[in-house]
């Protein structure tokens, strides 16, 4: 059994990689990102489509409602479940995604004290993590003092981590991080955020803001917190798109942060002009 884990920002070439290596590998492709998790969360999460799954069978999309409060423990031990599952069977397996956190508490030895534990916090700014725990009391802790606000928050919540081994792997696997320039990389997010209004997010978070869900998941995600705020006639809709490409930016400088500090990543540089080259540099690596 073969484990691939292929990471990486928005818009490089996760989803079209993870298709080319599940036919490659004989694989199935399960779900790496927070958000994708839950149902009707499409555009604004970059989804796959349906008619991008070429067959492949794919797990942990769409196993929620919005509604739902899906944590990082329901997501380890979905995914735990599933590994196990495949390893008896022997078959290969591509995880896909950016949740940095999901991914090390599913692939390496975390523990976690009690079950309603949520630790979705990656799509939120140190602002944002700051502004949560003054809701409830006043803190010293330095605006760029990213962990400890987040350990704070974790605090508040009652949901603390215990870390036994955190940097002990308890599968094997590989991860691929796919990566390109830093302009070229803003340059995409640009273009991707205009091309999913033009796709129909606005329809889509309206959709949601007109039942009234104001769950976690939406509140803190990008591209629909932002739009709730254009809903709830707080900013422009001008204001909300850049407000959803500037967190989008902010969001991708914390990836790398954490997949270069916390894993161990072989970055390969996406060839957008010809991606077969960037898919055969992945398989030969792999082969090596």
């Amino acid at each position: 059994m073969k484990i691939i884990v292929i990471v990486g920002p928005t818009g490089v070439g996760k989803t079209k990689l993870s298709i080319a290596l599940a036919k490659y590998l004989d694989a199935v492709i399960i779900n790496g990102d927070s958000m994708q998790v839950y149902k009707y969360l499409n555009i604004g999460t970059a989804k796959i489509k349906e008619n991008e799954k070429e067959d492949i069978p794919h797990y942990l999309f769409d196993i929620k409602e919005p509604t739902d409060n899906y944590t990082i423990y329901d997501y380890q031990k979905d995914g735990r479940e599933l590994l196990d599952k495949f390893k008896e069977e022997n078959k290969n397996v591509i995880i896909v995604g950016g949740s940095g956190l999901y991914l090390k508490a599913l692939l390496y030895d975390y523990k976690f004290n009690k079950e309603e534990i949520n630790n979705n916090y990656d799509n939120l700014s140190n602002e944002e993590l700051l502004n949560e725990i003054e809701k409830y009391h006043k803190t010293d802790i330095h605006i760029n003092n990213r962990k400890r606000l987040i350990r704070e928050l974790n605090k508040i919540n009652n949901n603390s981590i215990i870390k036994s081994d955190i940097n002990k792997k308890i599968y094997d696997f590989k991860i691929i991080g796919l990566t390109c320039n830093r302009d070229k990389l803003y340059d995409i997010v640009n273009k991707r955020v205009d091309l999913m209004f033009e796709e129909g997010l606005l329809e889509e978070v309206k959709s949601l803001y007109d039942k009234n869900i104001r769950s976690k998941a939406i509140m803190t995600g990008i591209g629909y917190k932002e739009l709730y705020k254009y809903f709830d006639n707080e900013i422009s809709l001008d204001d909300a798109k850049e407000l959803i490409k500037k967190n989008t930016r902010h969001f991708i400088k914390r990836q790398y942060t954490f997949f270069n500090h916390q894993m161990d990543v072989t970055w390969i540089n996406t060839d957008f002009d010809n991606f077969t080259n960037t898919i055969n540099e992945v398989i030969n690596y792999l082969n090596n």
